[in-house]
């Protein structure tokens, strides 16, 4: 049995996500399946021009996933470019980086990078917040809280930092 897929961390989802040349009546075109994660180490690695071992850290993968990632997403280019097909951008294997938290005080819920730290609720103000729910990319339920509430996950912990 195969092992599952990782989440790859995609930070910009591209604006425009269907390209076709022109010339080409809808009927006879063809296109090709561009996933989202391989737009994003393009946009790493060709766009912001950082290292393979940068790019990887970045999206989370190994730096030999990463070449595999990008191998794919090249090739499907070429293909397009040269054959006169078009270029389809959704789907994979990848995850936003974002944690959905909500407040205790007035019950929003919001979304924040997982790096962030950013506890604060955007509606009322308050510091009583707390992760919502498990999240794709950290594949677990933090309960985290700001500094100030030592509550976590519904239990009193006087030597809780998170």
């Amino acid at each position: 049995m195969p092992r599952p897929i990782k989440y790859r961390k995609v930070e910009n989802l591209p604006k425009y996500t269907y390209f076709m040349p022109a010339g080409i009546k809808k009927c006879e075109l063809q296109e090709i399946l561009i996933k989202i994660e391989e737009v994003e180490a393009m946009r790493l690695k060709d766009i912001e021009e950082l290292n393979q071992e940068e790019c990887a850290e970045r999206m989370h993968v190994s730096r030999q996933t990463f070449q595999n990632i990008i191998d794919s997403a090249r090739k499907k280019v070429a293909l397009a470019l040269t054959e006169g097909k078009a270029i389809n951008i959704s789907g994979g294997n990848y995850t936003r980086n974002l944690c959905k938290f909500k407040c205790i005080a007035c019950g929003n819920i919001y979304e924040i990078k997982y790096e962030e730290d950013k506890n604060i609720c955007p509606s009322c103000g308050s510091k009583d917040v707390m992760c919502s729910k498990k999240s794709d990319f950290c594949h677990r339920v933090c309960h985290k809280r700001c500094k100030n509430n030592k509550e976590i996950g519904g239990n009193l912990n006087e030597n809780s930092n998170t």
